[in-house]
């Protein structure tokens, strides 16, 4: 597996997550349960987006299981799922990119076009959480970083009290990745920040040329590696 697929895929998560906040009134798209926390807020303070986090979640686990049942059924066929989720992926954000370029900004995070925009970077991300379980589930998470960040400090913690020579190489091995994955995720979360701020709604253009390279990535791995 080559490291490069994961960090693109964290890369991606980061952006995308960002993006979808800054331009979609405070929705999630990468990780779907922080909407329980902005959908709270939103019927306190009455801003706008309700609807949309409503939607995330059940959207988000529909599609997930229909990636999952796809997959199944690809491989029964003896053909490679991984670079058929991850084409998936990259036309839903290219759906997403044309769409918010053409309807946005979003004053209305409630407007048809917003949560339209919404679902379809969710269901995108969802794609990507499902290939991440499914697939590349030796690295570390690419949309959610509170577990990573944890068992970091934990390595961190264990290096600092001794911890044995035979574990001490699988500890700092652990550690490079996890760090790296945290690192890309927020370089991901950066660009789109910033991208956000001086392009505004073109800033939706990043994520399906990260998604294509990704593929990319995939479909020049070796044939033995490209379930």
């Amino acid at each position: 597996m080559k490291p490069t697929l994961p960090l693109l895929l964290s890369l991606n998560g980061g952006y995308v997550d960002t993006a979808g906040f800054l331009a979609l009134q405070g929705l999630f798209t990468a990780h779907v349960t922080g909407n329980f926390v902005t959908l709270g807020a939103s019927l306190v303070l009455g801003i706008a987006g309700i609807a949309a986090k409503l939607l995330a979640l059940p959207v988000f686990c529909v599609v997930v299981i229909a990636a999952r049942l796809a997959g199944e059924a690809l491989r029964r066929r003896k053909t490679p799922a991984l670079p058929v989720l991850l084409g998936a992926k990259l036309a839903l954000l290219v759906a997403g990119a044309v769409l918010a370029i053409r309807f946005g900004p979003f004053a209305n995070g409630d407007s048809l076009p917003a949560i339209v925009i919404g679902m379809v970077l969710v269901a995108a991300m969802a794609i990507q959480n499902a290939v991440h379980r499914v697939h590349l589930s030796a690295a570390p998470p690419s949309t959610l970083m509170t577990g990573t960040t944890t068992q970091i400090m934990l390595d961190i913690g264990d290096l600092l009290g001794g911890a044995a020579p035979e574990v001490r190489a699988g500890v700092v091995s652990r550690l490079r990745r996890m760090a790296a994955a945290v690192a890309v995720f927020a370089a991901g979360c950066a660009a789109a920040a910033l991208g956000y701020a001086f392009l505004g709604v073109w800033c939706f253009a990043a994520p399906p040329l990260i998604a294509l390279l990704a593929l990319l990535v995939r479909l020049s791995a070796p044939a033995e590696e490209a379930g």
